[in-house]
């Protein structure tokens, strides 16, 4: 019969690479030998994040609706048209089993040409509103990996299955101590600790809400790390010089086993990945969506959570205002932290890449 050949395909953000590439790592334990092929988006953090994790990755010409600069879309069918071409070709080359779609530009034309010659697809499917691209790959996707119920709103019930989202082994079988954590970043492993994670790309709301209120947070006697992503940098380096070792900058965190460790209290966006890893880390949690995901998934994600009392919501829009007063209500209020640590560890699920991937082997064949 052969290796099971399989195609992982999207990216764009950690939010779709990460998931991927769990997926990708489960299926090489469950079924060895396996072998995998990556296919992302030219110029996306993809290309180097994927190598990076051993796999091979190929990038497609593609972007999606610029809804800020319409004008920038001229190009954009011609792109469509190339890159469903160039899936075509992956695909007749590589000869997959099975595609998996997590998401992201490159999703949609590689399962869409997979689909046209009748290879079996799965769609992962990590927020709690699904996108236009995945409800018309969902009428002929063999399985539908979703992290909420109700999903049948959006997709044939027949094909739902309830995974989660997957997370890095290094989340999910992570046993750091929070003195361990803070010691990693050289933090006093005395004092409470808020971490702030924009998403891999960064937030500039949340950034701007930390950068007007650090004094004011400083004054609670916390110490922050603070991820800010590329674009915001540098200036928060120039914020926090006269900080002292209170508050750590990085542009992005990898070691993000230490840094849940660590943290005491979390400031987040509110994608499927973060809310996957928030619940298995069940560290007091409040989200600031980014309002301009596609149909506000990001609202609806955070939502599924706070409806549980397992999390607080801000506004995007009212960040600047609000944020910092509602850190420190939080900070200030044991019982409500307990209470919600207590329900972030109801919804935690630890194994989401391997049942996807158990479900990957399924369709394809080979289980």
């Amino acid at each position: 019969m052969g290796n099971l050949k399989v195609i992982i395909a999207g990216g764009g953000t950690g939010g779709h690479i990460f998931p991927a590439v769990a997926i990708g790592h489960a299926l090489q334990r469950l079924k060895p030998g396996t072998e995998l092929l990556f296919v992302g988006a030219k110029d996306k953090m993809e290309m180097e994040k994927v190598p990076q994790e051993g796999f091979k990755i190929i990038g497609l010409d593609i972007a999606g609706f610029n809804r800020s600069a319409v004008w920038k879309n001229i190009s954009l069918p011609l792109k469509l048209l190339k890159s469903r071409f160039k899936a075509r070709e992956i695909i007749k080359e590589f000869k997959p089993d099975a595609i998996v779609g997590v998401g992201g530009y490159a999703s949609f034309p590689v399962l869409n040409a997979g689909q046209g010659v009748g290879i079996p697809t799965l769609i992962q499917e990590q927020n709690s509103f699904a996108g236009k691209s995945n409800k018309i790959l969902g009428r002929k996707a063999n399985a539908i990996c979703v992290a909420y119920e109700n999903m049948n709103r959006f997709f044939p019930a027949d094909k739902l299955i309830l995974t989660g989202n997957p997370v890095r082994k290094s989340i999910t079988g992570m046993n750091r101590t929070s003195e361990e954590g803070k010691n990693w970043f050289g933090l006093n492993a005395d004092k409470k600790t808020l971490l702030i994670i924009g998403g891999s790309l960064g937030a500039r709301s949340i950034n701007e809400s930390i950068e007007c209120g650090l004094d004011e947070l400083l004054k609670e006697d916390v110490q922050i790390i603070w991820q800010t992503g590329k674009p915001f940098f540098e200036q928060a380096k120039i914020r926090v010089k006269d900080s002292g070792e209170r508050v750590k900058v990085f542009d992005f965190i990898r070691e993000m086993d230490y840094a849940y460790a660590a943290a005491d209290m979390v400031v987040s966006r509110a994608g499927a990945l973060a809310i996957a890893e928030l619940c298995i880390a069940a560290k007091p949690v409040i989200f600031v969506p980014y309002p301009f995901a596609a149909e506000d998934h990001q609202t609806s994600n955070a939502l599924a959570l706070v409806d549980k009392n397992a999390a607080l919501l801000v506004k995007d829009s009212h960040a600047k205002a609000e944020l910092t007063g509602i850190i420190k209500s939080l900070l200030n209020n044991e019982t409500t932290q307990m209470l919600m640590s207590q329900n972030l560890k109801a919804l935690a699920i630890r194994n989401a890449d391997e049942r996807i991937a158990g479900k990957v082997i399924e369709i394809a064949g080979f289980s």
